[in-house]
């Protein structure tokens, strides 16, 4: 998502190695991995799309191995490539990929779209994007070219296996609700019952990807939305985070976690595990300079108060060191604060993880 806070956080499909040291190259005992949701997951799937929701231009990718935009939102990886490099795994190549064909299939695909939310008319200023059931209708169409590849009852296998990341959410307030005063969304309902519906949408979201063979899947609540730069520029006289979209992701990621949980007791396994976001985010936002920031307000890459105004583009303002900025640009997170919520995703405890964090995940589908 160009201008998304779900550029912060809401819900995505991961799939990893079986082996944590596990080679680059795709193999049988490779884990797949597979990634839905917004910009904060999206590794290129927009490129391929018509619309302004994009990120591949300079000076988006000045960090990655390449220096070239890849249409990342970020200053170098993101955090399913984060998550891949940890398990060392190779990274999961956007669906709309010409590339993705073959054995790289066997690695897993990134579904994500920048701009999209739970619901369909999330991100409609953004016209072309991939909504959250059609990425899922993608899943559909990826398994039947895997089972081509390697036969249907080894790809079912393969899906089963694979571990699955989804951020969705933060879109539906910043980029529905609050986008503008009285938004359609916001005069059709209280902010309450606003959440109480993208819960119950999220619910059938998260119920279809089981059907669809999801078994280990880690779902993101939103990040504090009210914290991001752009939202300070627009909400914030005094620096401090905007309190009614606090309020928001406030309502929204309890009910999350009871969904979750609800999930797992119908199905009776733990399939469905909760990341939280908030807090992951929320802890160098608040001390930016215990995690080595200097800032946890100001954009890296943008203009106007907070470099919170507009996009980043290569004629925004450009800090000089990205480690020492929080926010890349005015939704999304730096490479480097990426890395701090996927050590959390890794090892953090039931505070952050629940009920239990990546590495635990990895060494009881190993000892299987």
């Amino acid at each position: 998502m160009a201008e998304t806070p779900s550029a912060f956080f809401s819900a995505v499909v991961v799939t990893i190695l079986a082996v944590l040291g596990g080679c680059s190259a795709p193999s049988e005992a490779a884990r797949a991995f597979f990634v839905f949701g917004d910009s904060l997951v999206d590794n290129g799937n927009n490129n391929y799309l018509a619309t302004t929701a994009r990120a591949d231009a300079p000076p988006y990718g000045i960090d990655s191995p390449s220096h070239r935009p890849s249409g990342r939102f970020s200053n170098g990886r993101n955090i399913p490539d984060i998550i891949s490099e940890q398990l060392g795994a190779e990274t999961t190549l956007p669906y709309l990929s010409p590339e993705l064909r073959g054995e790289k299939l066997l690695v897993g695909a990134n579904f994500a779209s920048a701009g999209i939310g739970i619901l369909n008319d999330t991100g409609i200023q953004f016209v072309n994007i991939i909504r959250i059931n059609r990425q899922l209708q993608y899943f559909e169409e990826y398994q039947k070219k895997l089972s081509a590849l390697i036969g249907a009852s080894q790809a079912e296998m393969r899906v089963n296996q694979a571990l699955v990341l989804i951020t969705l959410g933060g879109n539906d307030f910043v980029n529905n609700y609050y986008l503008i005063p009285y938004s359609f969304r916001s005069r059709q309902f209280a902010l309450p019952d606003y959440v109480r519906y993208l819960i119950s949408e999220y619910y059938k979201i998260l119920q279809r990807l089981y059907e669809l063979g999801a078994r280990r899947v880690i779902v993101t609540g939103t990040g504090p939305l009210g914290c991001v730069p752009a939202e300070l520029a627009l909400r914030s006289r005094n620096g401090q985070c905007d309190s009614e979209l606090q309020r928001a992701a406030g309502l929204f990621n309890p009910q999350l976690v009871q969904i979750l949980t609800a999930l797992n007791r119908k199905i009776g396994s733990d399939v469905f595990v909760s990341a939280n976001a908030f807090g992951m985010h929320m802890n160098y936002v608040a001390n930016p300079q215990a995690f080595g920031f200097a800032t946890s307000k100001i954009a890296c890459c943008g203009q106007g108060p907070y470099n919170g105004i507009g996009l980043c583009t290569a004629a925004s303002n450009l800090c000089p060191d990205r480690d020492t900025y929080a926010f890349w640009d005015a939704f999304h997170p730096t490479e480097r604060a990426c890395r701090i919520v996927v050590n959390h995703m890794m090892t953090g405890s039931s505070e952050y993880m629940n009920p239990m964090n990546l590495s635990t995940i990895l060494s009881m589908d190993a000892a299987v």
